[in-house]
């Protein structure tokens, strides 16, 4: 007689056993079959933000070559939802990567990654920390705002606009740690690198979009002798550009090429190489070598950020003088002979 209890207590686990490893090996092969998986997370909108759209041109550049694929999803101005939808990307589970720049996506990240530990995140334009489980790239911004201060030094201490007055401007469209541990001090240190007595004049508009504050803003910094301004306020740089113009003084550009965008206006620009970057990190990401906590710190020298001095309309608009002495910084910077912290905030 056959016992059916003692067939069962040895053959269900055999069974259920069959079962979990069939499953396991299915996900398995479904996974190693599938193509890399790559999601950008667009701390804003796309469309008229240059380092956005710097970072998804180089993740799909890098997908492109290597067979990966990419979906982008902009969080929108509302940074009170960026958590949230950081947390929804990575609780689908579908990818092996989620890109993001922006300073404070480093600490968003790390919180997804409490309630996802298998998801793996890469973040440009932020500082990585010790024992840290996501992988950062950080822009030495204290650098570029240095080369942009000595240009704004050497425009303002030559009377470019015929004012005797020797005030530069900074208009942010916050402030953040970034902005007020590296750039403004960086650009400060710029200018006054030209001439101690240049004054600085600092507004914040209070978000990245409204264009008509800025220009306000612009206007009243210009009428009170500022020939110059760097402005890094997202979408509402416009309204600088448009003061600039009306009052007959100039802009600097910080992050992309900007010269065309009102020439003989805009005649100074630096940029952030985020599109080299993000294509360097992905491609690292999708061949299995980038090891999670990965925190690099780059500027100037290694490529990642630079003055642009070659561009048609900075040698049109720009005398020669000003561009001479230029020069001797920028070639200095590039050749490593300055060199300041990039700082560790992010």
């Amino acid at each position: 007689m056959i016992c059916f209890k003692k067939i069962s207590k040895y053959l269900i686990p055999a069974i259920m056993a069959t079962f979990l490893l069939t499953g396991c090996s299915e996900k398995k092969e479904e996974k190693e079959d599938r193509s890399f998986s790559i999601a950008v997370f667009v701390p804003g909108v796309l469309a008229g933000s240059p380092t956005y759209e710097m970072m998804d041109k180089g993740v799909r550049a890098a997908a492109l070559k290597k067979g990966a694929t990419v979906k982008t999803v902009e969080g929108g101005f509302n940074q009170a939802e960026w958590a949230e939808k950081v947390t929804a990307l990575a609780a689908e589970g579908t990818y092996d990567l989620i890109v993001s720049s922006n300073p404070s996506m480093p600490e968003i990240s790390r919180e997804a990654q409490k309630h996802y530990p298998d998801q793996d995140f890469l973040i440009l334009e932020g500082s990585g920390r010790p024992d840290d489980q996501i992988s950062t790239f950080f822009f030495n911004h204290r650098e570029l705002a240095f080369l942009l201060g000595n240009f704004a030094g050497l425009v303002t201490d030559s009377r470019m606009d015929g004012s005797s007055v020797k005030k530069v401007g900074l208009i942010a469209g916050q402030e953040y740690p970034d902005m007020n541990n590296l750039i403004k001090p960086g650009f400060e240190m710029g200018f006054k690198n030209i001439n101690s007595d240049i004054e600085l004049d600092f507004r914040v508009i209070g978000n990245w979009y409204d264009a008509s504050k800025a220009s306000d803003l612009a206007a009243d910094m210009y009428a009170n002798g500022a020939d110059i301004i760097l402005t890094i306020a997202g979408g509402a740089n416009q309204g600088v550009v448009s003061a600039a113009k009306t009052a007959g003084k100039f802009v600097l550009w910080y992050d992309s090429n900007g010269y065309a965008i009102e020439p003989g206006v805009v005649i100074g620009s630096g940029i952030i190489r985020e599109d080299k970057a993000a294509i360097e990190m992905v491609n690292r990401a999708i061949d299995g070598s980038l090891t999670r906590g990965t925190a690099i710190k780059a500027g100037v020298k290694e490529g990642y950020i630079d003055f642009i001095d070659d561009d048609a309309n900075y040698q049109k608009y720009v005398p020669l003088n000003i561009r001479e002495e230029m020069d001797k910084i920028i070639k200095d910077m590039r050749a490593g002979n300055i060199t300041l912290p990039a700082g560790s905030e992010g």
